[in-house]
């Protein structure tokens, strides 16, 4: 296996400037910023895909009010998650981070098979870029506890659907400290330090 993580949508513009840790798309940031260093650590490549959207954007016809406008810091990864420099900041106009974007050309070119994904909304944009990257050939992996939806029952109802999916394993839900464990740097196999 030879994994990457995406991140989505855990941008600047989508959180509030006053985090009080309440909201569920919250709770999540310190244990995505753990993870991140963690993979890190191990060499294993970041991804974040960032919603950057044109002010006229055909998107913008819906209930979607603007946001996440190109060339405002509303398209930045959250800088609570510690972008490194290393990382890949990937630009998206739509829900998923492959549609019209060269992230599975990418991921080929560093030899990638594998890609666990997290961020905001699992119903939404972590789900659309899980179904592609399906498509585009890669082994999938929702990491439950690094994606959030607005309320939880949400998130749940959604992973519960596909936790025992047709297409399983190539499509799979787990935690993020199974993932690594499964990729050999979990606690009980190799330590990350």
């Amino acid at each position: 296996m030879k994994p990457a993580i995406i991140i989505v949508d855990m941008l600047e513009g989508n959180y509030d400037k006053i985090r009080k840790g309440v909201k569920e798309e919250e709770k999540i940031v310190p244990l995505v910023r753990d993870f991140l260093k963690a993979c890190r650590r191990i060499g294993m490549p970041v991804v974040f895909a960032c919603d950057s959207f044109l002010k006229e954007d055909f998107i913008f016809r819906g209930r979607m009010k603007p946001h996440a406008l190109r060339g405002t810091d509303g398209t930045k990864p959250l800088s609570d998650l510690g972008p490194q420099s290393t990382d890949i900041i990937l630009e998206k106009r739509r829900f998923s981070a492959f549609f019209k974007t060269d992230l599975d050309q990418t991921l080929r070119t560093m030899k990638v098979d594998t890609v666990a994904i997290g961020g905001i909304n699992t119903h939404f944009c972590v789900l659309a870029t899980a179904f592609d990257a399906v498509c585009n050939d890669f082994y999938t992996i929702i990491l439950e506890d690094l994606s959030a939806a607005y309320k939880k029952e949400i998130h749940d109802n959604f992973l519960d659907a596909y936790r025992n999916s047709a297409i399983y394993p190539i499509f799979r839900v787990m935690r993020s400290s199974e993932f690594l464990e499964e990729t050999g740097f979990g606690p009980r196999k190799r330590p990350l330090t």
